[in-house]
């Protein structure tokens, strides 16, 4: 891995982005630096379904992807890369150095240059990342730079359009995504639709080849949640995680 690695860059030059960029990472450190959380929600059965269809779409598109490392960004301690075949070459990376595993991963920073040689990787995993990003554009563009040619991303992401959410917003409330009170939830500054997903994937060089979700789900006044996994194969784009992968293409 020694010889695959570069230094990482500076962070973008404008002001403004880098103070947001501190103060975001900030407050997203403080949320999950001490894995509990993150352990927390790994083990519930939403998001061990939303993992599991990330999972099953990287080893789909990795059959027709050229050979070389796969990066998983964000693992916090909890990768997907770990039934990966080592000829696959996994590397975790996180911005905290407590969940980078020893012998096996890269401590970044994301919305800097990656410390990764042009088109040295063949796939990149982001799961539950990009809502978290100041820019999400311009990391978008810096993966399709150390991508192959051909070379992949799946990602997850809260959906911002959940089946509820829709009538939640005809009613003049809120979707959930965007509650600024809410614990964590506060944290995500960049939520999305199935459809403004494809659009900026389209936009920084990648071809969106297959869209999943876990559950469309319903919450009834009591908090018990009612969920469907047929519905969120039938329509993904109302599911509660958004489930996306693409392929470079130019």
């Amino acid at each position: 891995m020694t010889a695959l690695l570069t230094r990482q860059g500076p962070a973008p030059a404008a002001a403004d982005t880098n103070l947001l960029s501190r103060a975001f990472v900030e407050a997203n450190v403080a949320v999950y630096a001490d894995g509990r959380h993150v352990t927390a929600y790994v083990g519930d059965p939403y998001h061990a379904v939303r993992r599991d269809a990330a999972r099953r779409l990287l080893h789909t598109m990795l059959a027709a992807c050229p050979p070389g490392p796969v990066l998983e960004i964000g693992a916090g301690g909890h990768t997907l890369l770990d039934r990966l075949p080592a000829a696959r070459f996994p590397i975790s990376a996180d911005i905290s150095a407590d969940a980078v595993p020893a012998g096996g991963g890269v401590q970044l920073d994301v919305e800097r240059p990656l410390p990764f040689g042009t088109g040295s990787l063949s796939a990149i995993v982001l799961g539950e990342l990009i809502e978290h990003l100041v820019a999400p554009p311009a990391v978008l563009r810096e993966l399709h730079r150390v991508l192959k040619p051909g070379g992949i991303v799946v990602l997850t992401t809260p959906n911002l359009a959940t089946l509820q959410d829709r009538l939640r917003f005809l009613l003049g409330r809120s979707p959930r995504q965007v509650d600024c009170e809410h614990p964590y939830l506060r944290l995500h500054i960049r939520p999305f639709t199935a459809s403004s997903l494809r659009r900026l994937l389209r936009n920084t060089g990648f071809a969106p080849a297959a869209l999943r979700s876990n559950y469309v789900g319903w919450q009834l006044p009591t908090g018990r949640w009612l969920q469907s996994r047929s519905l969120a194969r039938l329509l993904p784009s109302m599911g509660g995680s958004l489930v996306v992968g693409a392929r470079r293409v130019s």
